[in-house]
């Protein structure tokens, strides 16, 4: 096991404050079921002997709380122990997103939807088992064992010493079973279960596609073929445990042999009475049931293991050298860089709906490549005055995006990248990104209204204000004719056009004020009829106090931008 996942497993079980609780109440349960057992042996052997009632009473007496304490014992057990138990995976689930959020969203590329998360979700939910199924339980009852043994040794040593050497051999005999058994099974159902998942999810997400080709019914083959694969490795484990279910059972009947055969001489000398011979041979059925708890548990741990591993490793330990990371003293945010002696917020020039003036900047013998990948930008040299607009072109894969990348700090580069003079890899990427934001050339549309798809630029927002950065954008109309800002847009947009995700994509980017903007592709899943309408109403949109560092693949009219920058090759050439 590893360090990352023997800390995962740490982290899944509740600090020993928390946990002593449920441990005590699981020791009142299992310790009132055998002392239940204990009561009902005793006072029926005795009830036989037909003495005075009052010599029953407290039999019944403990027949009535025991068989009473069982039951709510168990019940604050469960409820005290879930709730420590989720209040870790919590703990753990926000750890993954803490550990993901440097990473995203150029670091996570790689990585599969579907299996990231099922991790997320179904490996750190089989977490809770290593508390509710394996340390808890299994910590009662041993210490539960301990006690019934000890009591059972004040009555008769030798059968006490009989009935611990059963359950220590039926104990190791089941475990070793169950681990043969289903070992290999166990191992599996963790990553057969996000295989499964990753596969209906990329299933669904590229139906359209896979209908097209003639393809989706070969792909949901290939999900019943996981399905068949995950379905044959449970039903393994579920069998390796009813086969060590029915050892603990047998566990029970041998042990009530062997304290039979042993207890009877003492019976017969008389070192013992009736009802004290009838508690020693049916407690240790009673003590087989709580002894089960153990190897339940000890294979709740192995499977629990698993996933946590896989937990460990949903996200890479350490920030590949392509993805930026927040320096270790940054600066003071750039918003408030100094400039000509005076700070930005006191510059002139900031139009209304700009946070500030917008910064210059100047990118020299520039770099860069995606985790993994080759360097795809070279020696880019670039100047961006405060206000200017310009038009980066070149072929498919040439570096236009990566560039982007590079300006909004979602990449590490080499070379220079100043803002007003200052390095940007000395502030923290969420600083810059304060400052220069992008509009994606696929913009993420939530699953829900346009006002919500608005809001998390600016959560303090109007209606009125959003309906006025809508109209800035062209969307007025459209938006009136849905319904308002009410409207949904469907998962991923899917009930917008692109063009219009593009609009709403800038909207949003409006209102979170960014003095900067660049604008990556923003007509390609735009008609090319309505390509340059739209390129000429989002630049309008964005005003002259912005600057635009807007890339297309196609041409653009050369009257809505003041230069262009050819790139390819992973070099640029910059054209007035």
């Amino acid at each position: 096991m590893s360090d990352r996942t023997r800390s995962v497993m740490r982290r899944a079980v509740p600090a020993p404050s928390r946990l002593a609780l449920p441990v005590l109440l699981g020791v009142a349960s299992a310790g009132s079921t055998i002392a239940l057992l204990a009561c009902s042996a005793w006072l029926i052997a005795r009830a036989a002997e037909q003495p005075p009632v009052l010599y029953l009473q407290l039999g019944i007496v403990g027949v009535r709380a025991f068989a009473l304490g069982r039951a709510v014992f168990r019940y604050l057990e469960r409820l005290t122990g879930h709730d420590a138990s989720f209040r870790q995976l919590a703990s753990i689930r926000a750890g993954i997103f803490e550990r993901m959020l440097p990473l995203a969203p150029d670091g996570l590329r790689t990585s599969r939807r579907g299996e990231l998360l099922a991790r997320f979700v179904g490996d750190v939910d089989e977490l809770q088992n290593v508390t509710l199924r394996a340390v808890q339980p299994v910590v009662s009852a041993v210490l539960v064992l301990i006690a019934a043994v000890t009591a059972l040794a004040m009555l008769a040593p030798a059968a006490a010493v009989a009935v611990g050497a059963v359950l220590a051999i039926g104990l190791l005999v089941a475990l070793l079973a169950e681990r043969a058994a289903a070992g290999r099974a166990e191992r599996s159902i963790a990553p057969l279960r996000g295989a499964l998942q990753a596969a209906v999810v990329d299933h669904v997400q590229a139906l359209d596609v896979l209908v097209a080709f003639d393809a989706a019914s070969d792909d949901r083959a290939r999900i019943r073929a996981i399905g068949a694969n995950l379905e044959r490795a449970t039903r393994t484990r579920s069998a390796s445990a009813g086969a060590a279910a029915a050892v603990v059972t047998a566990i029970g009947g041998f042990a009530t042999l062997a304290s039979l055969l042993v207890a009877w001489p003492a019976l017969a000398a008389g070192g013992i009475d009736g009802p004290e011979f009838a508690v020693l041979c049916l407690v240790p059925l009673a003590i087989a049931e709580v002894a089960g708890a153990i190897p339940i548990g000890l294979a709740a741990w192995r499977v629990a293991r698993v996933s946590a591993a896989r937990v460990a490793d949903a996200v890479p330990d350490s920030v590949p050298p392509e993805i930026p990371v927040a320096p270790a003293n940054p600066l003071a945010g750039s918003t408030e860089r100094q400039h000509d002696g005076r700070p930005d917020s006191d510059r002139s020039g900031a139009a209304p709906g700009v946070r500030d003036a917008p910064p210059a900047i100047t990118l020299t013998s520039v770099g860069a490549a995606w985790p993994g990948g080759p360097a795809v930008l070279e020696g880019l040299d670039l100047e961006l005055a405060p206000g200017e607009r310009l038009l980066v072109q070149g072929e498919s894969g040439s570096g236009k995006t990566t560039l982007a990348h590079v300006l909004v700090r979602f990449l590490e580069y080499r070379g220079s990248y100043r803002l007003d003079g200052v390095e940007a890899r000395t502030l923290d990427p969420a600083e810059v990104r304060r400052t220069v934001g992008l509009v994606e050339q696929r913009p993420w549309l939530f699953d829900e209204d346009i006002r919500q798809n608005l809001l998390f630029a600016r959560p303090a927002a109007s209606d009125e204000e959003l309906l006025e950065v809508l109209d800035r954008v062209g969307l007025a109309d459209w938006v009136a004719e849905r319904g308002g800002l009410d409207a949904r847009v469907g998962e991923r947009g899917a009930l917008v056009s692109g063009g219009q995700a593009q609009r709403i994509a800038l909207a949003r980017a409006m209102l979170a004020q960014f003095p900067v903007l660049v604008l990556d592709e923003p007509t390609a899943n735009v008609d090319p009829d309505r390509a340059d309408a739209l390129l000429t109403e989002m630049l309008g949109a964005a005003g002259p106090e912005r600057s635009v560092v807007l890339i297309a693949h196609a041409g653009v009219d050369p009257a809505l931008v003041d230069r262009r920058l050819e790139i390819g090759d992973g070099r640029a050439v910059v054209l007035g």
